[in-house]
């Protein structure tokens, strides 16, 4: 059988995706999936990366969406293949990344008789796929590739219209498998040779009746905040400058703002929030009388807990994605408009206003904390919180810093400040896991070669997996290993008290000497002892080829230490202050 029907169906979906953008697929070996995989390798617009552990492949998938903001195809066999798929789908809804899910499956045939590889895979990642069809056998009948080809082209739209996020399409195929590549005209010039569905993804506008009443709202109130989480337009940080400058109103900016970075004005943006909004005497003397939100919450609790008590304070949340991002559950408005343009039109309708004294003291309070970060940049101890302040300065311009979860993101939101180096910060922060996370670098690092991944050795332990790909694709890869043996967090949560059950429970200490493994997958690993090797580890690193493993040995309780002296510090000052302006 030379399997035309088959072959054609397929390379009329594989084409269509081309055409409309999806030039990248990530591929897991299986059977099933191999009319998919034939013809994806085979086109010659397509460009297919293998990786094995469908678990890794997606969240790979993920990253390399995340870098190049563009949706990206993932492929695999039937059964488990596809649930390993899971994680990364649930992280791809929550945190809007555009993939497009491709699950090869048994005909129906085959279905719930005890056919092995078969499983249930109809609605297999429930509501965390914006989108699912179960996709019709192959046929090459005119009205069947028009049929596929649509649905590769809807497939795509639905991943990048607001919000963005995955869909999945299962695909059943019969044996014969293999394709025929013979088949003359399979791309481009067959019967469906142009692009069947053109799927336009446009902007949220306010009109002018909108714009103004929110403009009337807001120049009533003179003591304001803007809250900025993750968000990555490159002009934004222009466009939400200016209205802060125009409304005197201080930006309390996410490391995942991309605000704290770049070129943009810097005179409004506060970085060291997470620090004096912890002190209750602040908190009581600067209640806004409006907040006005941006992007995702931000990793900061303090600052979540700050909004919740803001109770009869209106809360402007905007969101061009139409989401609806409020877990303090006080947003007064939902307004879904590009960001952008939200920023320009309130900062045209209001009149540019004076230093009223609020913008200023705000940033004299966050002066403070630059002043106390400044003081723990000078301890010579391997301090986790110093990888960042030593990353900021190390990194050249243009590069891309991936930041783990639990202690590792919250000390990037403390210890990484602003700067004009345009360095890209990102994070996992759909649903916050760890696991995923070397994998998601690698993605990111496939895009951007200066890309930097810090990491718990937790998380790194989780996904030591993810490692494969830097050695089979040959990527120039950076990861910080800040290893203090167990889960960091979790000593500075109220069940760090128990101390009978912590260690077993939560410290879990797993005392694994991870230049093995690093060795294993062909990376270099270095261990360093004090900041100097630090700072030659990294440059060597980033100078370098291939995948290098820089650990820094920290002790958990030495950590929570310094963090509690340096938020001591910051509150102390912050009554003296008080006190004076009394």
């Amino acid at each position: 059988m030379n399997n035309e029907a088959l072959t054609r169906y397929v390379a009329s979906f594989v084409d269509e995706l081309v055409q409309v953008g999806v030039t990248e697929a990530i591929v897991s070996p299986g059977s099933r999936s191999t009319p998919m995989a034939i013809l994806m390798a085979e086109h010659p617009d397509m460009n297919v990366t293998i990786n094995i552990d469908e678990r890794s492949s997606a969240f790979y998938a993920l990253g390399v969406a995340k870098a190049s903001k563009k949706p990206v195809a993932i492929l695999c066999t039937s059964g488990t293949a596809a649930a390993n798929y899971f994680p990364a789908i649930v992280e791809a809804y929550y945190s809007r990344v555009p993939l497009i899910v491709l699950t090869a499956d048994r005909p129906h045939e085959l279905r719930d008789v005890g056919a092995p590889q078969a499983i249930d895979q109809n609605q297999l990642y429930g509501n965390h796929a914006k989108w699912f069809v179960e996709m019709a056998l192959p046929q090459d009948s005119e009205q069947m590739l028009a049929y596929v080809r649509t649905m590769a082209g809807r497939a795509a739209g639905t991943a990048q219209s607001a919000p963005a996020g995955p869909v999945h399409l299962n695909f059943p195929f019969r044996e014969p498998l293999v394709p025929n590549l013979g088949l003359d005209q399979l791309w481009g010039t067959s019967k469906m040779a142009k692009k069947n569905v053109n799927v336009v993804v446009g902007k949220p506008t306010m009109d002018e009746e909108q714009a103004q009443l929110i403009s009337d709202v807001v120049s009533e109130k003179v003591k304001g905040i803007i809250v900025c989480g993750s968000h990555d337009h490159s002009e934004f940080g222009h466009a939400v400058a200016n209205l802060a400058e125009t409304l005197q109103f201080p930006i309390l900016a996410d490391p995942l703002s991309q605000l704290r970075s770049g070129t943009h004005p810097k005179s409004y943006i506060l970085d060291g929030y997470d620090a004096f909004l912890r002190n209750e005497e602040f908190r009581e003397a600067f209640s806004p009388d409006i907040i006005i939100r941006f992007g995702a919450m931000p990793v900061s609790k303090s600052l979540l807990q700050f909004i919740q008590k803001q109770k009869n304070t209106p809360q402007i949340v905007v969101d061009g994605d139409g989401g609806w991002r409020d877990p303090t559950l006080s947003a007064t408005d939902m307004v879904y408009c590009d960001e952008i343009e939200f920023c320009q039109a309130i900062t045209k309708r209001i009149q540019k206003r004076s230093d009223n004294g609020w913008i200023s003291s705000w940033i004299n309070i966050n002066e403070i904390v630059k002043e106390n970060i400044n003081a723990v940049h000078q301890e010579e101890t391997l301090f986790e919180g110093k990888v960042f302040t030593e990353l900021q300065e190390i990194l050249p311009n243009g590069s891309t810093l991936f930041v783990g979860n639990s202690m590792p993101i919250r000390d990037l939101d403390t210890f990484f400040t602003n700067n004009e180096k345009s360095i890209h910060a990102l994070g996992n922060r759909g649903a916050n896991g760890i696991d995923g996370l070397v994998s998601t670098a690698m993605g990111i690092s496939s895009q951007n070669e200066h890309t930097v991944l810090v990491i718990g050795d937790l998380s790194f332990y989780h996904d030591l997996n993810g490692l494969l790909a830097a050695k089979h694709h040959h990527l120039n890869s950076t990861i910080v290993l800040i290893n203090n043996d167990g889960g960091g967090i979790f000593s500075f949560l109220p069940q760090s008290q128990e101390e009978k059950h912590f260690e077993t429970l939560f410290g879990t200490p797993i005392g694994l000497d991870y230049e093995h493994a690093v060795k294993m997958y062909g990376g270099k690993f270095t261990s360093v002892e004090n900041w100097a090797e630090f700072r030659k580890a990294i440059s060597a690193s980033l100078n370098g080829k291939g995948l290098h493993v820089v650990e820094v040995k920290t002790d958990r309780q030495e950590n929570v230490m310094i963090h509690r002296k340096m938020w001591n510090n910051v509150s102390q000052e912050i009554k003296n202050l008080l006190k004076k302006e009394q």
